[in-house]
């Protein structure tokens, strides 16, 4: 199993042998029972006696073989923005249809003539203002992808955007600066009818919106960065061939990284942990979500953990399996090796010659991660659990609408500008957050012998200094537990983490953290409209307030903590606080 196809073992100690042992009679399983081949027929049985959202989910595995004959479609819609003066896009769209835009924005991002793409999947309101401030409406494209085309927030945002541009290039010009990217009889589309959109794309529905990378939904944002798709499909189709039915199993690199995932997770380290280089690190992004949302559910899952520095002093449990990313020969890479073997961990390195090794990945990921649903005992391509917060908030805004008011609680403890909410105990702030960081999770009955993992849910700006705080917050949780730990801004994380959080085994722990809005932003009703029900901070704080009972009802111990005083600071306040919780 060493060096085969970019897939390499580090040495971490004497398990590795057994890991590997394990390892190749699972393959040799899966070689008898023709899984692989099964796949590539579109098997439904692989995963489930029911074909309900498989036999109509497996578009992706021939996406590189179809989206050549659309290149020609999408580099002429390319062309037409770029003469028509376009030099901004944003990208309005949450999940699937942000990651790889996003991935793409930030990885290819600077070749001359091509957009400056950025994503916005956020509903706070200071979030929004933050692009009003940074956006020129005269030269901005906005990309409106939805799947379903009907999701809250990007339609929210639509409709805010729109407005602004109405009033800023005028009413008759809005339209022209919105392409939508989405499914067949979406609502979606008549939006675009309707206001003029410059161009539309309708996507294969028989791809879920975490496996449409390589489809419409990754390729057009990619095209307006300058990404060259016929390159970057290449690389995608070459990986499809190495994982083709007519290869060996032991030589199939997704036959290999699916069952190296699988096999970990049912012996415990079901926490896999996503180095890159820092080129490629929005790939993480991507893959935390492909991972969560296809094995969180039913009771069991293998959690994702992304950008995590590694550093010899970190404390790792012993429920990790790290996956690297090493882009050319990149020396931190290197070290982050070394620092690896220094802390005995098992890791696994896949190599890449140049960021359009991307397309390759984008498969083997989607593959590998299926493999490991059957593994798994799971149904890769469905999300029971994601609706749940959804409809809470949806109820929420829609009692708003009706009296003005949301759901609302005592804090049990409001101390210099922090309240808690939740399951807390204990008088005082620091007694309460440690109390709750030190609780026993192995008492649950579904939790068996599966290590713990807290889970950051940040329901505030994403700016550069609360993503700092944030991650010094969950570092510092981190080395003082030994818990895996994970962050996710709200509510970009419930499209994606959000399923994993709520379906898997239970053994989280759920902090989240919201503020109050200074400025708040109203949303139209109606694209062109001034009629206005609902803010953007009403939306973001019901969707905090619905996250919050979806997790309670499905018995995830979870605490919020809402912060009245400046942002980093606060979260500061927090790392100070939970010092030396053992």
């Amino acid at each position: 199993m060493d060096d085969i196809n970019l897939l390499q073992w580090q040495e971490f100690g004497s398990e590795l042998e057994y890991i590997k042992k394990v390892i190749a009679s699972t393959l040799e399983r899966l070689e008898q029972e023709s899984v692989i081949t099964r796949i590539w027929d579109r098997d439904h049985s692989v995963w489930n006696p029911e074909p309900t959202e498989i036999s109509n989910r497996l578009g992706w595995l021939d996406l590189a073989e179809n989206m050549p004959g659309h290149v020609e479609r999408i580099m002429s819609f390319t062309q037409d923005v770029f003469v028509s003066g376009y030099t901004q896009g944003l990208l309005l769209g949450m999940g699937g249809s942000s990651l790889a835009p996003e991935l793409f924005g930030k990885t290819f991002d600077g070749k001359q003539g091509a957009l400056q793409l950025d994503v916005l999947d956020s509903t706070d309101p200071a979030a929004v203002l933050a692009w009003v401030e940074k956006l020129d409406p005269e030269h901005t494209l906005f990309i409106v992808s939805s799947k379903s085309g009907s999701t809250v927030e990007t339609l929210s945002l639509f409709k805010y955007f729109y407005n602004w541009l109405a009033t800023t290039v005028g009413i008759e010009q809005a339209g022209s600066h919105f392409v939508a990217i989405t499914d067949p009889g979406s609502p979606l589309i008549e939006i675009a009818d309707k206001h003029n959109f410059r161009s539309t794309f309708v996507n294969d529905p028989n791809i879920g919106g975490r496996y449409s990378a390589l489809s419409y939904f990754g390729l057009v944002p990619a095209a307006l960065v300058g990404v060259d798709l016929p390159r970057l499909l290449k690389r995608a189709a070459q990986m499809g061939q190495d994982c083709s039915s007519e290869v060996t199993l032991i030589d199939n690199p997704a036959a290999q990284l699916g069952t190296a995932i699988g096999v970990m997770a049912e012996m415990g380290r079901d926490k896999v942990t996503l180095v890159t280089s820092q080129q490629i690190a929005s790939f993480g992004d991507w893959v935390e979500q492909l991972i969560a949302e296809s094995t969180g559910k039913s009771g069991t899952g293998v959690l994702p953990v992304v950008r995590e520095p590694i550093e010899p002093s970190g404390n790792f449990g012993h429920d990790r399996l790290f996956v690297v990313l090493q882009l050319a020969d990149d020396p931190l890479i290197k070290t982050a090796l070394e620092t690896l073997k220094l802390v005995d961990q098992p890791t696994l390195l896949l190599r890449l010659k140049d960021r359009y090794d991307l397309g390759g990945q984008f498969f083997l990921w989607e593959l590998a991660v299926a493999i490991a649903g059957h593994l798994l005992g799971i149904h890769p391509f469905n999300q029971p659990n994601v609706e749940s917060a959804k409809a809470r908030a949806r109820e929420m805004v829609s009692e708003f609408q009706k009296t003005n008011e949301l759901p609302s609680e005592e804090p049990k403890i409001n101390v210099s500008g922090i309240a808690l909410y939740g399951d807390v105990q204990g008088s005082d702030l620091e007694t309460a957050l440690k109390g709750f960081l030190k609780q026993d999770l192995s008492g649950a009955p579904s939790a068996k012998s599966r290590q713990s993992y807290i889970a950051l849910q940040a329901f505030i700006p994403p700016t550069q200094a609360n993503t700092a705080a944030l991650q010094n917050l969950r570092l510092s949780l981190r080395d003082q537990t030994g818990l895996a730990t994970t962050l996710g801004y709200g509510p970009r994380y419930l499209h994606s983490t959000g399923q994993l959080q709520k379906g898997d085994s239970g053994q989280g722990l759920f902090i989240q953290i919201t503020s109050g809005h200074p400025q708040d932003v109203a949303i139209p009703e109606e694209a062109g409209a001034l009629a206005s029900s609902l803010t953007f901070g009403t939306l973001i704080h019901a969707q905090a307030l619905g996250e919050h009972e979806a997790l309670k009802q499905a018995g995830r111990r979870v605490l919020r903590i809402h912060l009245e005083e400046s942002l980093p600071t606060g979260i500061d306040h927090l790392t100070k606080l939970t010092k030396n919780i053992r």
